[in-house]
Parts: structure tokens; C-alpha cells; sequence
């Protein structure tokens, strides 16, 4: 391997250490919905987004805050030693995309038929540090 190549791969790896991630696939949610949530929490600190999700009313936040909650998890096995206080944990980027729909027919007046589309979505959480002073 190259000298260049191997800094540049070596630069990735730290960078790579820095974030932590989570995905939910297949959420019965309409994106629309989640989408509402996830703009409250991006950018924001771990703990405000945490106590932003717990006292929603809505059902895509509970669905949230179990995934920072594992993002948070994937972050602590990366970084065994590091403490997540000092770290300062924030939700660097979090997208909602559209997933597969489930296709229904509903009855309507005069023979005709009405179609139902029941959509799913996937969520991807991504975690970042603004403490670049880990090992």
C-alpha cells in the first residue's frame, strides 16, 4: 500500500471512530409522520434529544428514541474507554426514506374500488462527537 493511500485510510478509521450509527427498517409509520419527529432531534445534543423524544406525544418518537437509545449503544462498543458526557454525543444526521407499501383495495359506491396504500419507512441515526480529542 502507498504511503498516501495508507494515511488517507488511516485518516477514515479515525474519522469513522468519531461517528456511531443505527438503522430501523420497515417501520410501519407513513414517513410523512417521522419526518415531523426526526426535524425535532437533528443537530441537537444526546441528552435534549432523549428527554425531546420521552415527552412527545407522538408514536414515531417512542420509535426514535429506541434507535438513539442503540445508536448510543453501537457509540459506548466502538468506544469502550471514553465516557459519553465528555464526548458530547449529537445527532449529526438523521433521514427518513420512504420504504416498501402495502397495497389495499377498499369498497367505494357504484362497483367502484378505492385504493389504501399503507406506507412504510427506514430511519437512518447518525451520531457524532464534537470532542476530537479521543484516542
Amino acid at each position: 500500500m502507498g504511503v498516501r493511500k495508507k494515511q488517507m485510510a488511516e485518516r477514515i478509521k479515525a474519522e469513522k471512530q468519531q461517528i456511531a450509527f443505527a438503522k430501523l427498517n420497515n417501520c410501519p409509520t407513513s414517513p410523512r409522520k417521522m419526518r415531523l419527529v426526526a426535524d425535532l432531534v437533528r443537530g441537537v445534543q444526546v441528552e435534549k434529544a432523549l428527554a425531546i423524544l420521552k415527552f412527545n406525544s407522538k408514536e414515531a418518537s417512542r420509535r426514535i428514541e429506541k434507535l438513539l437509545l442503540s445508536a448510543i449503544a453501537n457509540w459506548q462498543a466502538k468506544n469502550e474507554d471514553a465516557n459519553i458526557e465528555e464526548a458530547e454525543l449529537f445527532v449529526k444526521e438523521i433521514r427518513v426514506d420512504g420504504g416498501s407499501m402495502l397495497k389495499r383495495l377498499r369498497p367505494a359506491p357504484q362497483g367502484r374500488a378505492h385504493r389504501i396504500r399503507k406506507r412504510s419507512n427506514h430511519v437512518t441515526l447518525v451520531l457524532g462527537s464534537n470532542n476530537n480529542t479521543q484516542s
